[in-house]
Order: structure tokens, then sequence, then C-alpha cells
């Protein structure tokens, strides 16, 4: 009887081991990444705010976009925007509450010090007794660029991207409205959520950026993927068209007119390819499209990235373009699509990548915003280097398209871009959307034949303008403005 008793307590002894042992093993081993990421997790955020987190700064290497700043609390570290809005595109925040985004997340590794490549660094600073400090960014942003791009936009709400076309290097990149990451970094979880709550309830979504994040019909812009797709498809600059005051659609008793109802040229019977681009005649691009049909429409959008995966540190929508089966039927959404109406959209990233490629000679670089990684000593880590996307157009198309454009600076509708003494490429856009106001868009480059800058602005509804604005007279100067500062100093 005894010997039972001791038998069955020690069966229960048993079973109670193994399921302690099966606990304690689901919990380091199976349940241990989601506990160690739950934000409420105190001791994980202990650990993460006692490291000194690596700086992020502009491409000079001495303007600061993020730090550090060591605190008498409980979370050692706080995380600091100098400039505030200025750069929230790029930096993205760091919240003991919503986690890291923008460089903050994506560049994580490095900034916490966790990168293996920082290992040795880490052994030195563990041995002399110091706390453990992150990398620092450098990116490729123009300090100098972004603060010109910012006032240039003003209180207009758009975006404005500039890219090194050669290397595909971010120069400058502002959205409005944008947001304070300061509150979002407070260590008072309190703060946070009500500024979180804020930004939310804002008009005009502050936390997406319209610069590379939302999507507007590009317009009058998109007649770039429209030429390039004529051009690789053996249309010539020279190549002639009918250029009636309105162009009825087929299978439709739409009619398809220029921007303001005006006959393009004054009225000239024809018009050639270079011709309608440098006054944006839309009747002669909706032509020019139903000629070309939705498939080599398409496949001419996906090789400049629309609906693509490009690579780039922070997020990105790229441009969108119905499938060819979306046109299937409707073949008047080709002409309308050709002049960037429909459902094409874009966002000033995207087109500032298409205005890239062209200025490129035809090869479209990666976006990217990180120059390079430096340990907490100065050290070199790591150095991005320019990677190509694709080739979605030839040399040959791309000077073709370049001659083109600069006409639209010179005597078509972009003249306000003209600046003495510098050769701009550019093109207008001016979308209609159902309030009447349109998008304003311009997308330039400059010098035309030796580029080093890309400049692509939108301005929603027109800007101060309202229903009156036009890309020329609203988004022109923009980019202008921006082209100066990186051309002349």
């Amino acid at each position: 009887m005894m010997d039972r008793q001791i038998r069955r307590l020690a069966l229960a002894f048993l079973a109670l081991f193994v399921v302690l042992f099966a606990q304690a093993n689901y919990l380091q081993v199976f349940a241990s990444s989601r506990y160690a990421n739950n934000p409420a997790n105190q001791r994980l955020l202990l650990q993460e705010y006692a490291v000194d987190r690596g700086d992020i700064l502009a491409r000079d290497g001495k303007t600061v976009l993020a730090r550090s700043r060591a605190t008498q609390g409980k979370f050692k570290y706080l995380r600091v925007y100098p400039n505030g809005p200025l750069y929230a595109d790029v930096t993205g925040y760091y919240s003991i509450v919503f986690g890291r985004y923008g460089l903050e997340a994506a560049e994580n590794d490095y900034l916490a010090g966790r990168a293996p490549e920082l290992l040795p660094q880490n052994l030195v600073d563990e041995i002399l007794g110091r706390p453990k400090r992150g990398a620092t960014v450098v990116t490729t942003i123009n300090a100098r660029l972004q603060q010109v791009a910012s006032r240039a936009l003003g209180s207009l709400p758009g975006g404005v991207v500039a890219l090194d076309p050669g290397t595909g290097e971010v120069l400058a990149m502002v959205a409005n409205p944008s947001y304070d990451p300061n509150p979002l970094a407070s260590h008072d979880a309190t703060v946070v959520r009500q500024a979180r709550r804020a930004l939310l309830r804002a008009p005009g979504k502050p936390l997406l950026s319209r610069a590379s994040q939302e999507l507007f019909p590009p317009g009058s812009t998109f007649k770039l993927v429209t030429a390039s797709a004529a051009l690789e498809n053996g249309m010539r600059p020279s190549t002639t068209f009918p250029n009636p005051p309105a162009l009825r659609l087929p299978n439709s008793t739409a009619l398809l007119h220029n921007f303001g109802g005006e006959h393009c040229l004054g009225g000239a019977p024809t018009l050639t390819l270079a011709q309608a681009l440098t006054v944006s005649c839309n009747v002669v691009f909706g032509e020019i499209g139903l000629r070309l049909g939705a498939a080599k429409l398409v496949e001419q959008a996906e090789k400049f990235g629309f609906d693509q995966n490009v690579p780039y540190e922070l997020p990105f929508a790229e441009g969108s373009i119905p499938p060819v089966s979306a046109f299937a039927g409707a073949s008047s959404f080709v002409a309308t699509s050709a002049i960037g109406q429909q459902d094409v959209q874009a966002n000033p990233m995207q087109m500032a990548l298409v205005g890239a490629a062209i200025a490129n000679g035809g090869v479209e670089m990666e976006p990217h915003v990180v120059k390079e990684i430096r340990d907490a000593d100065g050290r070199l880590v790591k150095e991005i280097k320019p990677s190509v996307f694709g080739q979605p157009i030839s040399a040959r198309t791309s000077a073709e398209l370049t001659a083109m454009m600069v006409s639209v600076v010179n005597a078509g509708t972009g003249t306000a871009a003209q600046i003495p003494g510098i050769q701009v490429a550019g093109k207008t856009g001016t979308a209609e959307t159902p309030s009447g106001k349109p998008h304003a868009w311009f997308v330039s480059f400059a010098p035309a034949q030796n580029p080093r800058i890309v400049v692509a602005v939108v301005v929603l509804n027109g800007g101060d303008l309202g229903s009156d604005a036009t890309g020329g007279a609203v988004a022109a100067p923009i980019a202008k403005a921006v082209i100066q500062a990186a051309l002349r100093g």
C-alpha cells in the first residue's frame, strides 16, 4: 500500500517536472521572439535604451538628423531630432510604444550596435566599461538642398524629390504635411500615444509621405513614359500625327480634349511627336496611346518601375498602371492612360526615377538614401555602392527625349523653369481631379547634356492657384529653385 502511494507521488512529481520542462522550453525557444519583441516587455526596453544609439547625419557628415541624448531616467538615452519635421520622411521615428520607422527601422542593426561588423567595437567598449554604442548612418541627403526644397514648397500640399541620376542618391526629399518625430520619441508613453493619435486624425495624413508613399494621377508628366514607348517602338521625334480639336475615343461617344479646350499649336493640321510634347498636346498623345496599344504602354511603364518592387531603404509606393487585361473592351482607356489620367498613379519619387533614367542615358539606378555606415569612432564600416535597376530605354531614346524636354523648357509649357546659363530639361503635368482643382507636376533635370540633378515636384489641388493651376505655373518654379541651389551653390 505504502509503495503504491510512493509510486503515485513519484509519478505526480514526474508529470509536474515534464510540464515545467515543457513550459520553460516553450518560453525560451518557441515564444522567446514574441516576448522579446513585445513593447510591454520593460526589460527589453531597458536593455535597448541603455544603448547609445548612433547618429543619423546628412551627407556632409556634420548636419545631425537624429541623435541620442543621455538622461537621468530609467531609460538611459532619449532619441532627439534637432530639425523636427524637416527630415521626418527620412529618419522616421524611434518610439518606446510604436517601435521604429523609416531609417530608424531600416538601419536599426547598425544604429543599435547589433550588426556583425560592430562586434570588435562592442568588445572594446565592454572591456573598457563603456556603454554599448551604435554606428553612425551617413545619408545621401544634401542639407542645403533639403532646406531649399522645403522653403520652395512652403506650406503647399505636395512633395519634392531630388536625385543624382548617375548614382540614384536621394539628395532631397520633402513632403507637406510633415510631422515632428520628437513627441513620438518621448519616454512618456502617454505623450507618445497622444502625439500618434493627433497625427492619425490630422488632415493630409502627415505620417504618409506625399513624396514617396502616396499616389496621385501624374497627368502629362506621364507623357514621358508614353513618348518613351513610342520611340522604343519605331516612332521618331519627327513622326507626324493628326491634330484635330478633340480626339473621338474608339467604342465611345466621348471626346478627349486638350487642356483648356485649346486646339494645339494654333490649329495646325498635324504635329510631330516633338511638337506634341513641347506643347503637351493631349489629343496627339491620346492617338499615340491608341497606336501603341495597352500592352506596349504597360510594358514601358513597368520597365520604369511602375508596379515593380524597386529596392529602396524607405517605404516606397511605386507608380501604378492597370494590367493589360483591364483595357480589354475599353480601348478608350489606353488614350486617357497615355496622358497620365484614368487609373495611372505615381508620386514624385517614381517620376524622379523616370526623369533620372532619361537623364542617365536610359539606365535607371536604384534610389538609395544611405551613403555609408561608420562605427562610433568614425571608422568606415560599410559603403553603399550605386546599383542599376534596369535600362527602360535605349541611349538613342534618352538623347531624343532629352532634346524634346529641352524644347519644353525653352519654348513650351515649362518656360518658368528656365535658368540663365543652365539648360534645363523638363516636362509639366496638370492632372485632373474630381475636385476640379488639378495636381500640378513638374519633372526636370539639369544641365541637360550633363545631368547632375533630377527634380520631381507635385503640388496637390493647385496649391494657391486652385482650379487655375498648371504644372508650369506652380510646380516648375519649385524645381527651378532646387536646381539653382544644386548647380550654382
